[in-house]
């Protein structure tokens, strides 16, 4: 670089640009292949520690943000400790990259035993999603918005569908564009025992 000509330093950022995305993929789609081939047994799961080891992983874009994050108390289940960090920091994660412009992040994180299931959601105040996003976000590669407005590779949500489906739980999204989104997951409750 800066030996050739313009172009040739032009055509240079394009190709360390594609291939710096490139090997942010691939470290991604690893994440995802990891989630089933390199999962932990279930255990005991105390989720208070997991969101507060979730909120120490972001404190840099959580002061950064001036994000304010509030949760309700959180059950011990029986769970993979390490998946849960990583689907609570997932979700956490993108409340603050996908905030308004206008005012800080508000995100709550609530649990609710209902029946057989532990019902959790993670309510933000961001930009919120058109509904024909609703179904495909889960998926690989799935973006609503461009690389440029919002950094990312679209593998986040994915990998936060693959955790809950492995604990036997579902993933959903609610938004309204321009007041926020609130994402929803459920976990079984176990008979006996830990929940």
């Amino acid at each position: 670089k800066g030996e050739l000509d313009e172009n040739a330093d032009e055509f240079i950022n394009y190709i360390v640009d594609g291939t710096t995305r490139m090997q942010r993929m691939i470290e991604d789609l690893l994440e995802y292949s990891r989630v089933g081939t390199r999962g932990k047994p279930f255990e005991p799961t105390d989720l208070e520690a997991v969101l507060n080891q979730a909120l120490t992983d972001l404190k840099i874009a959580i002061e950064q943000s001036d994000a304010v994050i509030t949760h309700d108390s959180l059950p011990t289940i029986m769970a993979d400790t390490t998946q849960m960090v990583q689907l609570f920091q997932n979700l956490i994660s993108n409340a603050i990259k996908f905030r308004k412009k206008e005012e800080p992040p508000r995100i709550h994180i609530s649990a609710e035993k209902k029946g057989n299931e532990w019902f959790f959601s993670v309510h933000d105040n961001g930009i919120g999603m058109a509904p024909e996003f609703f179904g495909h976000i889960f998926q690989l590669f799935q973006r609503e918005h461009t690389e440029n407005e919002y950094p990312g590779t679209g593998i986040g949500l994915a990998v936060c569908k693959r955790i809950v489906e492995r604990r036997s739980g579902r993933i959903w999204v609610e938004s309204v564009q321009g007041k926020g989104s609130i994402f929803y997951f459920t976990i079984p409750v176990r008979p006996g025992g830990i929940q």
